[in-house]
Parts: structure tokens; sequence; C-alpha cells
């Protein structure tokens, strides 16, 4: 059996995992989700990317916030706030429920990889969900004003320092999940990089020593669709954190990020490919419906 790994963040990633979600047999599809956002909170283990792939992929996603569960109520954060505690990070009491198990999981042994499958597969996802590795590797965010943990960058700061560095902190002493590095020996007919923030959704799963080299290794077409559409980022600070970065942002610039790693780039039509050493594909790249996230899906298969 031949099977497609995609590399995803949140939210822009996890609508093409759920356009390959559509098209792919389950057991065809590996979805890789980026923990470098995970963070301890209120005493929880929180993993927002792994969740909203895990939402997305389960048809619980909340598309109204574009975050977090469906149907939610919002009583305990409610209650925490009369109590004066930290409500920045809004958890709901559905979503609560998922970080009580987790954290309770991780607490008695369990691997982050055991409860991701164990949650997803409770919840309904049919294909196989892996967290980069199971390992703590946390990004930063260097600003004119020190460093910040990235969910205070993100969510508490919404993103107002400017961004002076990027770093992943453990990184280099996580060890990249088994069954990824399993993966990739047996011969995946492709890698799919989703249209994810490369700063802080994708290059953190790369950073993973032993990633990257294995996807080189392993032989298969490797395709990245781009976040980017005319210069704007479709979701999240993408093109903010690139300017800030002292680059441009645009389609080509997320390309160059990933270099030699690419055999094949989709962006959208009208965006420049000027300087791109992978093969350029073009496709409506803004995925609204559904229909837009399977078509997406099968232009990117077909370069497979």
């Amino acid at each position: 059996m031949s099977r497609v790994i995609a590399l995803s963040g949140g939210i822009g990633g996890a609508k093409l995992a759920l356009g390959l979600a559509q098209v792919l047999p389950a057991e065809e599809l590996i979805v890789v989700a980026n923990t470098g956002d995970d963070f301890e909170h209120l005493g929880l283990s929180i993993s927002p990317d792994i969740d909203t792939l895990t939402y997305t992929l389960a048809g619980l996603d909340n598309q109204a916030l574009g975050w977090g569960r469906r149907d939610e109520s919002w009583a305990c954060m409610d209650a925490l706030a009369a109590l004066g505690g930290e409500t920045w990070f809004r958890l709901g009491d559905r979503d609560l429920a998922l970080h009580l198990e987790r954290t309770q999981a991780l607490r008695s042994g369990e691997t982050l990889t055991a409860v991701t499958q164990r949650i997803a597969a409770r919840l309904g996802v049919l294909a196989t969900l892996l967290p980069m590795s199971n390992d703590p590797v946390r990004t930063r965010i260097r600003t004119p004003e020190g460093w910040l943990d990235f969910q205070h960058w993100f969510v508490r700061e919404q993103c107002r320092p400017a961004v002076c560095e990027v770093a992943f902190q453990g990184v280099n002493e996580a060890r990249a999940n088994p069954a990824l590095l399993a993966a990739l020996r047996a011969k995946p007919r492709a890698i799919i990089i989703c249209p994810s923030n490369p700063l802080i959704s994708v290059e953190p799963i790369l950073a993973v020593p032993g990633i990257r080299e294995a996807i080189i290794g392993c032989g298969a077409p490797v395709i990245a669709v781009s976040p980017i559409i005319g210069g704007q980022a479709v979701k999240g600070p993408t093109a903010r954190m690139l300017a800030d970065l002292g680059t441009a942002p645009s389609a080509a610039a997320v390309a160059l990020r990933y270099g030699a790693l690419l055999t094949h780039y989709v962006m959208e039509h009208g965006d420049d490919a000027t300087g791109i050493s992978a093969a350029v594909s073009r496709a409506p790249t803004l995925m609204r419906t559904l229909e837009d996230k399977v078509a997406l899906a099968r232009a990117v298969l077909s370069l497979a």
C-alpha cells in the first residue's frame, strides 16, 4: 500500500487535510501535525494544531470561530473570569474535556501519539494522525522586548510585537515520531506540505532531527501548496512574520524557504513564480467550501 503523508499546521493545513481525507482511502492517508505550538496552560497540556486537525477531520470543527469545537459553551471560562483567572486563551467546555483527557493520559505515561490516535478514533477520525514527535518542542518568538512563548505572542499579545527571530526550543533533543519514520521508509506515494505557515507550522516539523533527511531519502515527490495568495496570507500571521524578518511576503518567498526539498509547488493563478526551482503548478488555492478542498486535493494528488 502506497501512502500519502501530509505535513500540517492548524486551520489552513487542516482544510487541505480534510480534502485529502475525502479523496483518499483512510488507510492511505497519514497527517503529521506540528507540535511546536503545544504549551501548558492552567495545568493542562494543550496541542492546538493536533486539536484543529482532529476536530476538522472528525467534522466537529467550529467553522464560525475558525478554531475549537462546534456547538461549544463557555461556562467554565465565564466562571474563571469571575474568579479573576487567566482567560486570554479561550477553552470551551467541550474542548476542555479533550485537554483533561490528554493531560491525564500523558501524566500516566501514555505517549502523545497514543493519546492523539485514541482520541481521534473516538471522535471518528479514520485517517492516521501523528504528532511530529512525542518529545516536547516549543516555538518561541524573539521580539524587541525579549522572548515570548508562541501562544503568548500569538494569542495573548495578538501578534502585536514585531518578530525578530523564531526558535524551536528542545528540537535538537527531540526524536522524530517512529511511526512517521517507518512510513517514510515504506516508500510513500507523495509528501504533501499543506498550506500552513512555513515559519511556525512546517519548519518545526522539518527541524526535528531525521525528518528532513528521511523525506529526501524516501524518493517520493514533495508537493507544497502556497499559504499566500496575492501577497496576503489566507489565514494567520504568515505574511506579517515574513515581512518582519525582512522578506517580502509572496507565494514564491514560501517556496524559497523550502528550497531544494520541493519537487512541485502549487500556487494561485497570477502569483509570481520567479526564482522557484520546483515545478510550478497553478490551481485555485482558496478553500472556502468542501468542494474547494476536494478540488485542491485532487489537483495536488495528480502531481504524484
